[in-house]
């Protein structure tokens, strides 16, 4: 009996010995396989799958062989396993990739069409087939399986994943939107997915058009098909081709008879994007739904919203200017002041402290925003921040600091509260008060927000700058001056005050704070030549200014997006983003550039 059992240990030992040397020889082959060591992983796998004639083995089996040119052995290991298993795709697949390898491309073209025709009508082998392919590379064989069991299947939507990844894979776009076109009817929900990845891979216009195109044709045999129109909307939106997006828009809400929530959300993407009159016509659109429509409200406020941003825009007309005025008093009276009229009540009161000279009307009007029911705290803050500004307007300086100490309080180390500690400096500095401002401001340059941050070093940087003698200091004070006329929207005579500083003050160490100033108000009052001669005068000579990243990011901007001179405007950002690396505007200077440049960024 112990002799019996000695023997059944000693089996058992050997057992499990030889499944952790089995293991150890798995791992190693595969490490070595991994490292591209295909000499040695092919004696490994040779011994792994010989003993244990195990599939899994087989794929990187076969790639060692081929890797180190081993076609003999590998054509011998592939008829055994067909003896073995007749006709078995996989088996007949590789048999053609060896011919392929060697050079003999016909005869691998027949075997795998030979395996193309004879597929089965079973959805998992045609799947294991086509992986087959993709395997080792032969995307547009394995694209050429799932179509065909397609049609072996008659399912036009069976393997639509697949082909959508592959198509995607191999930047075909002309037959992956023909694949989108197919799938999104059944798959609706794709649609986002769809729009991110035809984003991602077009380069450039046409591709757009070719979408529009095929889009359009499929939409003649089904115009119902709303996913799709969808779709061509969306393709309007990136062409900027708003006017037909809101086309579509409206055929769609009519067909549907919806309540207008697509089309109010468009009006919002037209009016960000400056097509003011498409954007009109849309908020026209669901204004005249009537007050029943949930968007009736909304669609009037950001109608007369669109005017107002017209009317502030560059060179203003007074005219307009009173006429937006009044729609917003039309609305405030016949809907009330409310936590939804909220923004046409301060629109109203900016129209009138800033364009209309109508300030006791401008501080009335935000005193009784400050009394609404249901504002919340963060809206009342920022309302005490504009009627602080117009208490500075007002020659109520302490009433301003009152209100800037008030939500500084209230809201503190948060942004609004930096903010408000912001202003207050600024206030310091319009008073010619240098000292006070740059200790508050020198408090700001730590602020969690970069723009603060940015802002408070500059102003702490502009007075260190210019206050080494009583005759800077003097000058500078014409140049708090300047800006206080530009912050009471008096442009011209900001302008005539900052000219006079070097009349007064020839000697003085201004002369590139004054050209960013400039620049600034050209561009508020839609004088591009000017400013983009102020700011190249900017950077070309006084290159160590405090101001010279802004004025290089300010310069790209108006190249890109008022000159369309995209050359000079990338040129502007990868100077930034080479010589200013620390800036807050390189990583949107880095996006810019890239899209430029035409990289792909979406995902």
């Amino acid at each position: 009996m112990r002799k019996v059992l000695l023997i059944f240990l000693y089996l058992v030992s050997q057992s499990f010995f030889s499944f952790a040397q089995f293991d150890n020889d798995d791992m190693a082959a595969y490490r070595l396989y991994e490292k591209g060591d295909y000499e040695k992983a092919v004696v490994v796998y040779q011994r792994l799958f010989e003993q244990s004639q195990d599939d899994r083995y087989f794929d990187n089996y076969l790639n060692s062989l081929l890797k180190t040119k081993q076609f003999d052995v590998a054509t011998q290991m592939v008829k055994r396993q067909l003896s073995t298993f007749p006709g078995n795709a996989k088996y007949l697949i590789a048999a053609g990739r060896i011919l392929q390898e060697k050079g003999d491309g016909d005869k691998a073209s027949k075997i795998f069409n030979t395996v193309l025709a004879s597929l089965p009508n079973d959805e998992f082998k045609i799947r294991e087939l086509a992986n087959s392919f993709y395997q080792f590379e032969a995307y547009d064989l394995a694209i050429a399986a799932f179509e065909q069991g397609r049609k072996k299947l008659n399912n036009p939507q069976a393997f639509n994943y697949e082909l959508l990844s592959l198509f995607r894979f191999r930047k075909d776009k002309a037959r992956l939107i023909a694949e989108y076109l197919n799938t999104l009817p059944a798959v609706p929900q794709l649609l986002p997915q769809a729009q991110n990845i035809l984003s991602s891979i077009f380069e450039e216009d046409a591709d757009y058009v070719v979408l529009q195109t095929a889009l359009l044709k499929k939409l003649q045999k089904n115009p119902d098909e709303e996913v799709l129109v969808n779709l061509l909307i969306w393709q309007y939106l990136q062409q900027k081709n708003y006017d037909m997006a809101l086309k579509q828009l409206i055929a769609q809400d009519t067909r549907l008879q919806g309540e207008g929530l697509s089309l109010y959300q468009n009006a919002g993407i037209f009016a960000a994007n400056g097509a003011y009159n498409t954007a009109i016509s849309a908020y026209e659109y669901l204004v005249a739904k009537g007050q029943s429509s949930p968007y009736y409200l909304p669609s009037r406020m950001e109608l007369i919203n669109v005017k107002y941003s017209i009317a502030i825009t560059g060179k203003t007309d007074r005219k307009a200017l009173t006429e937006v005025a009044s729609l917003y008093r039309a609305l405030l009276q016949n809907s009330g002041k409310n936590t939804q009229t909220l923004q046409a009540l301060k629109r109203l009161s900016n129209l009138q402290a800033y364009y209309l000279d109508s300030l006791p009307q401008a501080e009335a009007g935000l005193e009784d925003a400050l009394k609404i029911q249901g504002v919340s705290a963060s809206e009342k803050g920022q309302l005490k921040l504009d009627l602080g500004d117009i208490y500075i307007l007002t020659g109520q300086p302490w009433e301003a600091i009152l209100m800037f100490e008030q939500v500084a309080a209230d809201f503190e180390n948060q942004i609004i509260g930096n903010e408000a500690r912001f202003r207050s400096a600024k206030l310091s500095f319009y008073q010619g008060n240098f000292s006070y401002a740059k200790s508050q401001a020198d408090v700001l340059k730590a602020s969690t927000s970069q723009l603060i941050a940015n802002d408070a070093l500059n102003l702490s940087l502009l007075i260190s700058d210019n206050t080494q003698s009583s005759a800077d200091s003097l000058a500078l004070k014409m140049y708090a001056d300047a800006e206080l006329l530009n912050f009471r929207n008096l442009p011209e005579k900001a302008l005539l005050k900052l000219d006079s500083i070097s009349v007064k003050y020839p000697k003085n160490t201004l002369d590139d704070d004054i050209l960013m100033a400039k620049s600034r108000i050209f561009l508020k009052t839609a004088a591009v030549d000017k400013a983009t001669l102020a700011l190249q005068q900017l950077i070309t000579n006084f290159p160590q200014s405090l101001w010279i990243d802004d004025a290089i990011f300010t310069l790209g901007d108006v190249y890109e997006t008022q000159l369309h001179n995209t050359t000079e405007a990338s040129t502007l950002y990868q100077r930034l983003i080479n010589e200013f690396p620390g800036s807050m505007y390189t990583t949107e200077a880095r996006a810019r550039f890239r899209k430029l440049r035409g990289d792909n960024t979406g995902t």
